[in-house]
């Protein structure tokens, strides 16, 4: 390890997710030696504090990353492609939180408690999972470790923190317009710049991100895909419904998986999950106590719960997963890589 620390800079640090990146290296005491805050031209000259210490946000341009030895990004797809290869040039290691890279075959797609040795093979980019998708896989690896999986079928209720600020100011401004009985029109939800934008509040929308040629969802697709390369089996079996839900933060999924061999009891599940890294077993029925989002927010781990055993198949368990979709899903998940990086000597 660098004991002076390192030199970092995070683009998009006046977002959601970048606000959480530097609030997350602050309370992690990541060893920042130096610190360079990027963003659009719009955002730019912005003060942002670290550590008591006040910081003016910069345009990020290619030459923003000289010196630079770990680039967090989270502004953008677009920006990602243009920028991050810039910041490699220049000597950088980038950990990028959006799809621009994720089924790249030569970029890593890492979940630290899943896949860490796959950093090892990064030439450069290191890319960040779905937020769904990372509490999934980070839940299902202790089950995969002891039993194989063979199938996973996924329905998420998602937060509106995942489709950004406007979708947060929207899912507000919606419930005051019911609540005192005013008229008000959707314009963010679905998908914004869709067609048509339906209501979140005291709603539920079956649709997050763009329609696929295949009947599935952008999202959909990622999951599917990104569970297969994260998870290192290309041909497991996997499905997924993702579905918007009138919460500001934290993403719930109920899974069914098929494990790889039978013999497992719900006792053998709650065991792996109670050793297992970064997962947390709330699991009492009894005592009604499960996972729920207004609980998860501000926590790093990934809560599981509602653990039963298929009725029909002695394969097959049913789970409800819940976590911080800005932590675990997005800004601590990018910064646990860059903790595995530093432990593993690949900075």
């Amino acid at each position: 390890m660098n004991s002076t620390g390192y030199r970092v800079a995070i683009a998009g640090a006046t977002g959601a997710v970048g606000q959480q990146m530097l609030k997350t290296l602050e309370e992690r005491n990541f060893p920042v030696s130096e610190l360079k805050l990027l963003s659009s031209e719009r955002s730019a000259g912005k003060i942002v504090m670290f550590k008591g210490k006040s910081y003016t946000v910069e345009a990020a341009k290619p030459e923003s990353f000289e010196n630079i030895q770990i680039a967090l990004f989270s502004a953008g797809g677009s920006v990602s492609k243009e920028l991050a290869p810039e910041a490699v040039k220049r000597g950088a290691i980038v950990i990028d939180n959006t799809s621009a890279f994720r089924m790249d075959p030569d970029v890593p797609l890492v979940v630290p408690e899943v896949n860490e040795h796959a950093l090892k093979l990064h030439n450069g980019i290191i890319a960040n999972p779905n937020c769904s998708t990372i509490q999934m896989v980070a839940a299902l690896e202790p089950l995969r470790k002891a039993y194989g999986l063979n199938k996973v079928v996924v329905s998420t209720y998602q937060a509106v923190s995942g489709a950004g600020a406007a979708a947060i100011n929207e899912l507000h401004d919606q419930t005051r317009a019911i609540l005192d009985g005013t008229e008000f029109t959707p314009s963010v939800l679905p998908v914004k710049g869709d067609e048509k934008h339906y209501q979140i509040a005291y709603n539920a929308i079956p649709q997050i991100d763009k329609f696929q040629d295949n009947g599935y969802t952008f999202e959909e697709m990622k999951m599917i895909n990104e569970t297969k390369k994260i998870m290192e089996l290309p041909g497991l079996p996997v499905a997924a419904t993702c579905v918007r839900l009138p919460v500001v933060t934290g993403h719930s999924e109920s899974v069914y998986i098929e494990l790889g061999k039978g013999g497992a009891e719900v006792a053998d599940l709650h065991k792996l999950f109670n050793e297992a890294p970064g997962i947390q077993l709330q699991d009492i029925p009894a005592e009604q106590i499960y996972p729920m989002p207004a609980d998860c927010v501000g926590k790093y781990d990934v809560f599981v719960g509602r653990v039963r055993k298929d009725l029909d198949t002695d394969y097959g368990f049913h789970l409800w997963i819940v976590s911080d979709n800005l932590l675990k899903g997005a800004a601590w998940n990018s910064v646990q890589i860059a903790e595995s990086l530093i432990k593993l000597d690949l900075v």
